[in-house]
């Protein structure tokens, strides 16, 4: 049976099946041996679709895919039987059975649909068989060409090797945050005497942008429209959910040597009142707290006069030997460069300048720091997120310090304790590289520093793309409650407040007293 004809069987079951005591069955394979399933729960049959690893899961689980916008868990059943595994090929389906919530199973093979009286199935107690008997429903035997089906029961499948999707009740979506408390307002305090900033590299310099002024950070779009007669500082125009935005080339601004985009090239999205610009950089490096005593004005000498008057600041880092150039915003959007980009925009179509003119802060949109892990992508809010460093060339180790800590590092004078985020959510050691990053978080009153794969950009998610994840763990649920399901990929949002437990939280306290 094509799969075409398959598929289309299992649209017309509820059609036929009404008022007769037989019962059509979708049969298939996996290893050598064939099963059935009642078609009423089957949804569909589908190839295997692209998959996004979850950290926390349970073992059978072979990852989240997008099923025309909505997230399909997929259950490998050659795991839940204890079999070899083996690529998927041409033949390879996934049977998708709601069972409160679809999920996928993975099959080897698709035989067909069968009928069958209710009084031809059998009990499952003489079966001998490597599926364990608990597992099945019955037993059909002398059907579709074979000797013996065995009827799977999902729901028994789904009970034993993911019990927690049975146990978790709606209290594990959002339990609060921590409340803020004496540790809390006294940093909070303290940062008044800080300037958060974004930096980035252009021309192998290092510049700095207030955070205040980033709406975000986003990769080079395949498609730029380019403006006829634009200035060679404006490389074009993108599309930003639904707005025009121009994109102006930092290397041509600052007279700088060109060379072509890659990559690493990230676009830094910069707003001044309601008017939006992306900053074409070489890369985004990380996110600076730099303390105020360590900023100076750039000296007047220096400065230039203008409309190139971009740096305002100078950082010095690393006792003098790091210089960040901080870029006005204020100054940036005088150039006439910039104001003819802008024009640009409104009169490419009137919808544009509407789009512009709307005030930010979307109560419909969510804004998260995007990292990877293990070639997933994960996001955190961006308000919880304290600051973002590079991995010094070593960690200090704490003697007797619990074992999810890597190691320990000085921040400005602050010991940081540094947790691999890989190791925290169960996902295979890697060497430290570097595009590593330590993300900084204020977890109940202690800065607590994790080592991920890489940092790439800074997001608006609208909300209508974020859902509840399927809750395949306790613990995934707690951490991993939400994804972000978005064309062509899913990113699975963090809860930072669950990152450590109560009783990892006082074993830090304790190793830092």
């Amino acid at each position: 049976m094509s799969e075409e004809t398959l598929e289309q069987a299992v649209q017309a079951s509820d059609l036929d099946a009404a008022g007769r005591e037989a019962r059509q069955y979708v049969t298939f394979l996996v290893e050598n041996e064939i099963f059935a399933v009642d078609m009423a729960p089957v949804q569909e049959i589908i190839r295997v679709p692209q998959l996004v690893n979850v950290p926390l899961a349970p073992p059978a689980l072979l990852g989240l895919a997008n099923l025309r916008g909505k997230v399909l868990p997929i259950i490998s059943l050659r795991r839940i039987f204890g079999l070899a595994e083996a690529a998927h090929d041409d033949a390879t389906r996934a049977v998708v059975i709601d069972l409160g919530q679809p999920l996928g199973f993975v099959v080897d093979r698709v035989a067909s649909v069968i009928e069958v009286e209710s009084a031809c199935i059998e009990a499952v107690e003489t079966i001998q068989s490597a599926v364990s008997s608990d597992l099945l429903a019955g037993i059909i035997r002398d059907v579709g060409g074979y000797p013996m089906v065995m009827v799977l029961d999902f729901a028994r499948v789904i009970g034993r090797e993911f019990a927690a999707l049975a146990a978790i009740t709606e209290a594990t979506r959002g339990l609060p945050a921590a409340l803020m408390n004496e540790n809390d307002v006294a940093a909070g305090e303290k940062e008044v005497d800080e300037w958060q900033l974004v930096s980035f590299s252009v021309a192998e310099q290092e510049y700095a942008i207030d955070i205040a002024s980033v709406q975000e950070i986003v990769q080079i779009p395949e498609n730029i429209v380019h403006v006829p007669n634009a200035p060679a500082h404006v490389l074009g125009l993108m599309s930003l959910r639904e707005r025009l935005l121009p994109l102006v080339l930092l290397r041509s601004l600052f007279a700088l040597p060109m060379q072509a985009l890659d990559e690493k090239s990230r676009i830094v999205v910069v707003t001044l009142g309601r008017a939006a610009v992306g900053l074409v950089t070489d890369s985004v490096s990380e996110v600076l707290r730099v303390p105020k005593s360590m900023v100076d004005d750039i000296p007047p000498l220096l400065a230039r006069e203008g409309e190139l008057a971009d740096i305002a600041k100078i950082c010095r880092l690393d006792n003098g030997q790091r210089l960040v150039s901080v870029i006005s915003v204020a100054h940036m959007f005088r150039h006439a460069v910039i104001k003819e980009a802008l024009q640009t925009v409104d009169g490419m179509e009137d919808r544009s300048k509407e789009t512009i003119d709307e005030a930010e802060g979307n109560d419909d949109e969510e804004q998260v720091v995007v990292f990877h892990l293990a070639g997933g992508e994960f996001g955190v809010p961006i308000e919880s997120v304290q600051e973002i460093v590079r991995i010094p060339d070593e960690l200090t180790h704490v003697p007797k310090a619990p074992d999810f800590v890597e190691g320990v590092i000085n921040l400005r004078g602050t010991v940081l304790p540094v947790i691999d985020q890989r190791k925290r959510l169960g996902l295979p050691a890697i060497e430290r590289n570097d595009r590593q990053r330590i993300m900084v978080f204020l977890l109940s009153g202690m800065r607590t520093g994790f080592i991920v794969d890489a940092v790439t950009e800074v997001l608006k998610i609208p909300k209508t793309a974020i859902e509840p994840a399927p809750k395949l763990s306790s613990e995934q649920a707690r951490l991993l409650g939400r994804v972000a399901n978005l064309q062509g990929r899913m990113i699975q949002l963090i809860d930072p407040d669950q990152l450590i437990d109560a009783a990892d939280g006082s074993a830090l306290r304790e190793m830092l007293s």
